[in-house]
């Protein structure tokens, strides 16, 4: 590869020698287009007994920094760096950079453990938990290690290691995914974003064991966009923008006090409660919109609705169970819970996708439940969804044009060029340029398919949107830009939203109200403030208690302050 390095940039300081040593890594793509690089001179250090964050948007350079680490960067990758070192366990160094496929395989697994985000993607659907654990330990022909499940919080192992990853929740599918990766006794573990799309709670218990296993002879390097959770986790932080690491120190220093514009852009785009009725991707560009109680007649309607689903053996569960609640014109009310609590079967009772057992819905002063499906079909525009995933929803043989058009062309009252001319209107509503309209979604990042999904949605000129996670995959600037134009349309159109999130700051910043549901029962309701500041219930208040926070908050000084303008000017600069 034919890169010609910068000056060369000072490593940051650890106490210990190394455990992994980087300096100068450039990673580029070669292609057709010609080459594209990835990471450009990246200089880290691990210590033994240290956390170090990696912490940045999309396409920083993250995911193929740690690809990059185990070998995994792929056949069109060029990698050069001037030195990538790690201690091996006999005490011998590991030269990265110098490896035969064969070598990897016995480094993957033995040297260096790594957690990749999905775990029931991650894990094989056609094995027991216990033979996915013991992988590394036949690859590398050790002797098993009966710990290896109860060190990362496995309760009853012997049960769960007989059971399938579908068999297992998100949390119990995420440490056994961390399990497999120690199975080895590697000295270093990566993980790449192994919270994301978890909940609070569960998150919580993942990161509990992450922190039990800092040690004096291990390493953790931990991928993430979630700068509260590096500020809970991490020993140091690094900052990746664009292939580079723009800033790195002590994770308190760097997250309380940070000095390039870049690491303050993305703490003021972290949202909460004080960031309410502020825009999180440019504060001071344009003026806030108002979170206060909205009153009025209600839209939707939820009357003691309960719905249960049978059992192998025969038997009910309730999923959802004796719930009520309203919507008004205009307001959002956020659905918060763990997984499982019945959040994602209320928002398919909302859109008549699921048939109550007992109750109704009522939407728009009218029966909505109780109706046929025939005579449902013509008010179903009225009501539509934003998912977690668009990509899976979209057809990837549609462009953009095609995909958005869709339920204009149910409409059957606009002629080929009124479609074009109201496709158009909505690209530029959602804030996508009209040359994105003849790309296919595979072409698009993933704000950008969130967009394209919100400007699907409004095509059918909906009264409500149901939300369902609708920002959970997304890094924080994108989050930040997607929840600001979902308050713009609220405020432009008089949207009404069901906002369903695991992400309690994400629904404290957006909601006017909330409610919060446990095993299928909202067990508390009200407004924001009243629910957050003074919360009643047990479940509530341990739900409030596990979300990660920045230790030192100081990102509503910079999403409110002076130092906001200057922040934004230096980064347009």
């Amino acid at each position: 590869m034919n890169i010609r390095p910068g000056p060369r940039p000072p490593i940051p300081a650890s106490s210990g020698p190394p455990l992994l040593e980087i300096d100068g890594l450039h990673v580029a793509f070669d292609t057709p287009q010609g080459l594209v690089e990835a990471v450009s001179d990246l200089s880290l250090r691990i210590a033994p007994g240290e956390i170090l964050a990696l912490v940045g948007e999309s396409g920083s350079g993250k995911s193929v920094t740690a690809r990059t680490l185990v070998g995994l960067a792929g056949p069109h990758a060029l990698v050069e760096a001037r030195k990538m070192v790690l201690a091996g366990h006999d005490g011998r160094p590991l030269d990265l950079l110098r490896q035969s496929q064969p070598a990897w395989r016995e480094i993957r697994g033995r040297e260096i453990g790594f957690v990749l985000q999905d775990a029931l993607v991650s894990l094989d659907p056609l094995r027991m938990v216990g033979r996915e654990i013991a992988e590394p330990l036949l690859a590398h022909r050790l002797a098993a290690r009966s710990q290896v499940a109860a060190r990362v919080g496995i309760a009853d192992p012997e049960l769960r290691a007989a059971q399938y990853p579908h068999e297992l929740s998100g949390g119990l599918r995420q440490r056994a995914l961390i399990a497999s990766a120690l199975a080895g006794e590697p000295r270093l573990l990566i993980a790449d974003e192994p919270t994301t799309a978890l909940d609070a709670t569960v998150q919580q218990q993942v990161l509990s064991v992450f922190k039990g296993l800092a040690r004096a002879d291990f390493g953790v390097l931990l991928i993430t966009h979630d700068l509260a959770v590096a500020a809970q986790l991490a020993t140091r932080v690094a900052v990746m923008q664009n292939g580079r690491v723009v800033e790195s120190g002590p994770a308190q220093e760097v997250l309380s006090a940070p000095q390039h514009a870049y690491t303050r852009r993305l703490l003021a785009a972290v949202p909460t409660g004080a960031t309410r009725g502020r825009r999180l991707s440019a504060p001071d560009s344009a003026p806030a919109y108002s979170r206060a109680p909205v009153d009025g007649e209600p839209l939707l309607q939820v009357r003691n609705v309960s719905v249960g689903f049978r059992r192998p053996d025969g038997s009910l569960l309730e999923a959802v169970s004796d719930v009520s609640l309203q919507i008004g014109r205009g307001e959002t009310l956020g659905i918060v819970g763990e997984s499982g609590s019945g959040k994602t079967t209320l928002g398919k009772i909302a859109l008549a996708l699921r048939s109550p057992n007992s109750g109704d819905v009522l939407f728009d002063g009218r029966p909505w439940s109780a109706l046929s499906e025939a005579a449902r079909r013509p008010l179903r525009a009225g009501i539509q969804t934003i998912s977690q995933d668009p990509l899976s929803s979209f057809d990837p043989r549609f462009t953009v044009e095609r995909i958005i058009e869709q339920p204009l062309r149910l409409r059957g009252s606009l002629d080929k060029t009124a479609r074009r001319r109201k496709v158009a209107e909505l690209i530029e509503l959602v804030g996508l340029a009209p040359e994105l309209l003849a790309r296919r979604p595979t072409a698009l990042s993933g704000g950008q398919r969130q967009r394209v999904s919100i400007a699907q949605a409004l095509a059918a000129e909906p009264k409500l949107l149901i939300c369902d996670e609708p920002v959970s995959a997304l890094d924080v600037t994108t989050q930040a830009q997607v929840l600001d134009l979902l308050a713009d349309l609220q405020q432009r159109l008089g949207l009404s939203m069901m906002f369903i999130s695991h992400d309690l700051g994400v629904v404290q910043h957006m909601s006017h109200r909330i409610a919060v549901m446990k095993e299928g029962v909202i067990v508390e309701s009200g407004l924001v403030d009243q629910v957050f500041d003074r919360p009643q219930h047990p479940y509530t208040r341990s739900l409030i208690a596990s979300v990660p926070k920045l230790a030192a908050d100081q990102r509503h000084f910079w999403s409110s302050s002076r130092a906001a303008r200057e922040t934004e000017a230096s980064v347009r600069r």
